[in-house]
C-alpha cells in the first residue's frame, strides 16, 4: 500500500487514543500529526481528576517530549502549538470503568463523532500487581469493547496486545483469536471471573488479618498472586497472562464490531521515524544494552543461538496504521503479529557482538577520564552452572569478608554492607 494512501485515509478522521502516556501511544500521536495535520479530533483519553489535569498531563508527559521536536521544527513553536490546540482534546477517564468513566453530554457527543479508538492502555510490568493487571488488561479491554458498541460511527476498534499472549511456546504461532478459557497448560481451564473473585477475596483476608502495613502487605500479596497464577495457567508472567485474558473477552464480546488486534513482539527503539533511536527508558532488551555499556553485566544465563524477538517502535506504529486502513469499516475481527524473528532474526551471538562493536568505539568514560574496557559477559546454558559461578564469584567472598568483619569487632562492616549493594544493585 503506498503511503500516500495511508496518510490520506486518516484525514478528517476523529481517533480516541487511550494509552497516549505511554510508549506506543506517543509515537501514534506523534505520527498522526505530523503526516496528516488534516485530522480532525484526537481524543487523549487519561487517568485525572478532571479535563484541566488530563490537559497537564498530555503536555507533561506528552507534547513536551524530544519526540515531538521534529513537528516543532515543521511548523514552528507557535505553528505547533496551535495545531496541539485545535487537534488534540484532553480527556479525564479510566479504562477500568464502564464507559470508560465518562458520563452526561461528553460521552454522548463522543459517541457520535467518534470514527477510530484505538485502546492501547494497559499494565505493562511483568510483575505488576494482579488487582492493576486486571483492571487494565482485562476489563480495560472488556470496556473498550462496550464503549464501542456505543459509538454510532465507529468504523474501527484497534487493540494494542503482545505476542506473547502466546506464552513461551516455540514454532509457527498463527495469528489466530484466543477462546474463552483456553490456557497454556494442558488440561486446565481458566474462568476469568473467578480470577477477579479471587482477587476481591484475597484482599478482604488481607484487611482481616490486619497486617501491619496494609498497603505494603496487599501491594506484595497481590504481585505474588499475579505470579502464582499466571505460572499455574502456563504464563510467565502476570503482563502477559493479563493481555491473554483480555483478548479471550474481546473475542467474546466483539459480535459484528470491526476489529483490529495489534500483537508486537519486544517493541524497541525507532528506527528512523520520527528520528533513529528514540527511547523512553531502558525497555526490554535496552536494559541488557544499558547493563552492556556500565559494564555491570559480568555474566548471563541462555544460548548465543537463540533468537530474540525484537521490532523497532515506528515499525509497530507503521504496521498499526496500516492494518487500520485496510480493515475500515470492516466487520469482524482481524490479528496481526508484528515481529521480527522470521524474516530477519537478531540471534544473541549478533547482539553480544554489535554492543562489543558499538561500545569498543564509543567507551563509557569514567570520572578519572579513561574509558571503560569492554569485556564479554560469561554466559551458561546451564543455570546449575550459573549458580555455582555466582556462588564462587560473589557470595563466598562475601561470606569471606563478613567472617573476617566478625573476628575483628565490625571492622569491615561497612565496606562488606556497601558490597552487598553493590552485588543487589
Amino acid at each position: 500500500m503506498e503511503a500516500s494512501a495511508v496518510v490520506g485515509f486518516f484525514q478528517d478522521k476523529t481517533i480516541l487514543i487511550t494509552g497516549s502516556t505511554g510508549f506506543l501511544g506517543k509515537l501514534l500521536v506523534e505520527k498522526i500529526l505530523r503526516v496528516q495535520p488534516g485530522v480532525k479530533k484526537l481524543y487523549l483519553l487519561v487517568r485525572a481528576t478532571d479535563d484541566e489535569s488530563a490537559e497537564q498531563r498530555i503536555l507533561s508527559q506528552v507534547l513536551e517530549k524530544d519526540l515531538f521536536n521534529t513537528l516543532r521544527e515543521k511548523h514552528g513553536l507557535a505553528g505547533f502549538q496551535r495545531l496541539v490546540k485545535e487537534k488534540i482534546v484532553p480527556l479525564a477517564g479510566d479504562t477500568g470503568f464502564r464507559n470508560f468513566g465518562l458520563h452526561g453530554s461528553r460521552f454522548d457527543s463522543l459517541c457520535e463523532d467518534i470514527d477510530v479508538i484505538i485502546n492501547g492502555a494497559a499494565a505493562t510490568n511483568f510483575y505488576e500487581r494482579y488487582d492493576v493487571a486486571l483492571t487494565s488488561n482485562v476489563l480495560g479491554a472488556k470496556y473498550g469493547c462496550e464503549f464501542a458498541k456505543k459509538c454510532r460511527n465507529l468504523k474501527l476498534l484497534l487493540h494494542v496486545s503482545t505476542a506473547f499472549v502466546a506464552g513461551t511456546q516455540g514454532g509457527l504461532l498463527l495469528e489466530k483469536a484466543l477462546e474463552m478459557g483456553e490456557t497454556l497448560q494442558q488440561g486446565y481451564h481458566l474462568d476469568i471471573e473467578s480470577e477477579l473473585q479471587l482477587v476481591e477475596k484475597a484482599k478482604d483476608e488481607l484487611i482481616v488479618a490486619k497486617r501491619g502495613n496494609l498497603d505494603q502487605s496487599e501491594k506484595t500479596a497481590m504481585k505474588e498472586l499475579g505470579f502464582k497464577r499466571a505460572s499455574h495457567f502456563g504464563w510467565p508472567n502476570v503482563y502477559t497472562f493479563t493481555k491473554a485474558m483480555g483478548e479471550m473477552l474481546l473475542e467474546q464480546h466483539i459480535e459484528d464490531l470491526p476489529v483490529v488486534i495489534i500483537q508486537p513482539t519486544m517493541v524497541t527503539s525507532t528506527y528512523q521515524d520520527p528520528f533513529p533511536g528514540w527511547i523512553e527508558g531502558a525497555r526490554t532488551i535496552d536494559a541488557m544494552i544499558v547493563a552492556y555499556d556500565k559494564q555491570s553485566f559480568p555474566c548471563f544465563i541462555g544460548d548465543l543461538k537463540d533468537i530474540m524477538d525484537v521490532v523497532p517502535a515506528d515499525m509497530v506504529v507503521n504496521a498499526t496504521l496500516v492494518a487500520m486502513v485496510v480493515h475500515w469499516n470492516e466487520k469482524g475481527r482481524a490479528i496481526y503479529h508484528v515481529s521480527s524473528s522470521l524474516r530477519n532474526p537478531l540471534a544473541g551471538y549478533l547482539f553480544e557482538d554489535a554492543c562489543l562493536d558499538y561500545f569498543s568505539i564509543h567507551p563509557r568514560t569514567l570520572e578519572n577520564g579513561k574509558p571503560l574496557e569492554n569485556r564479554r559477559p560469561y554466559l551458561f546454558k546451564r543455570f546449575s552452572f550459573f549458580r555455582a559461578y555466582l556462588i564462587l564469584m560473589y557470595k563466598l567472598p562475601l561470606e569471606i569478608l563478613h567472617a573476617v568483619s566478625l573476628l575483628f569487632c565490625g571492622m569491615f562492616a561497612h565496606y562488606y554492607k556497601n558490597r552487598i549493594g553493590d552485588t543487589l544493585s
